[in-house]
């Protein structure tokens, strides 16, 4: 699967990963609904890096079309509110 972060790139990440990345999805989408500021920037940060560490970035010049695109550190937690699905972020 390829995941794009907004205004970074993107990374390949292998599926086995995508249990625990739904996982910190899920933590992400609690403190969204629960308006919870400061757990919602620790869980948005734990996705993001989550996605870093585990996926292999693809080159700049390369160009795929990406299957989910999450957004950057510094998007608010309204702007996400507006993202997510019934599902999060990661769908699954």
């Amino acid at each position: 699967m390829i995941m794009r972060i907004l205004g970074e790139g993107q990374y390949e990440i292998d599926d086995k990963h995508l249990g625990h990345l739904n996982e910190l999805d899920s933590d992400l989408q609690s403190a969204a609904d629960a308006g919870d500021e400061t757990a919602f920037a620790t869980a948005l940060s734990a996705l993001l890096d989550a996605v870093r560490t585990l996926g292999a970035r693809l080159p700049d010049e390369t160009i795929t079309p990406s299957d989910l695109v999450l957004p950057d550190a510094d998007t608010g937690l309204a702007r996400v509110r507006a993202l997510l699905s019934d599902e999060g972020l990661i769908p699954g």
